[in-house]
């Protein structure tokens, strides 16, 4: 349960980090390093820690998704990719997560010169034909905080996991007021919305931390999933 938990919630927060409303605030940043910190819990029982980590060597970035549940479960989710012009190239996606003794690993690696994308889980392999400006669960987020400081969201974005690539679109629901062990911020509420029904995922996202998602939730039938800040540092409006 704890390993599932995790997984969810990685998926969950690493598409939500930027999306915002065009024309909400005057001042935007370029993509800048940061790190933020999040409590989450699990029908709402406080489970564990999360971070997201965004770093930045030359034209090298990697975006990390660290969690842990106590002793019980952990996992790491790592995107690496270049940025040039507005435009984030996906170079690979990596996945492990551990549960008491059991440990599960999964990867995409992205090959634009052969056009393929080749994933494997476990000892499970694909490939899948390339698409032109594909992404993966982490970086997604951040394109799409970069298309909208140029000029707004597309009508939908390509995105990879270990067995397809997927369009994905998201959809602003109003705004509300936030209250974190860090702070309380004015948020936009954007939902994502799912092929499948009875899941719902919904992100409040802070202009004033350059849209950061401060609370994230993911209901799936019976079982409800969730992220609130404890921690940031990195660009402020």
């Amino acid at each position: 349960m704890a390993n599932h938990v995790l997984k969810k919630m990685g998926m969950a927060a690493g598409v939500s980090t930027a999306l915002f409303l065009a024309g909400f605030s005057s001042q935007t940043f370029a993509m800048s390093p940061f790190q933020a910190s999040y409590q989450f819990n699990y029908n709402g029982k406080n489970l564990g820690s999360a971070t997201r980590t965004l770093s930045q060597t030359g034209n090298q970035w990697s975006y990390v998704f660290a969690a842990k549940a106590g002793v019980i479960a952990s996992a790491t989710e790592t995107s690496r990719f270049s940025f040039n012009n507005g435009k984030i190239g996906s170079s690979s996606f990596s996945r492990s997560s551990k549960i008491l003794v059991h440990n599960n690993t999964m990867s995409i690696n992205f090959n634009p010169s052969a056009k393929t994308i080749n994933t494997k889980k476990d000892s499970d392999t694909r490939s899948f034909a390339w698409k032109a400006g594909v992404l993966d669960e982490l970086n997604a987020e951040l394109q799409i905080r970069e298309d909208l400081k140029s000029g707004g969201l597309k009508s939908s974005y390509y995105i990879a996991d270990n067995k397809e690539v997927e369009s994905r679109r998201f959809i602003k629901q109003g705004s509300e007021k936030i209250k974190t062990s860090y702070g309380t911020f004015d948020t936009i509420k954007v939902v994502l919305k799912h092929n499948k029904p009875n899941r719902d995922t919904i992100f409040w996202l802070a202009p004033k931390l350059d849209y950061l998602p401060v609370k994230v939730t993911h209901q799936d039938k019976d079982k409800s999933y969730g992220l609130l800040l404890t921690g940031y540092k990195g660009p402020t409006n």
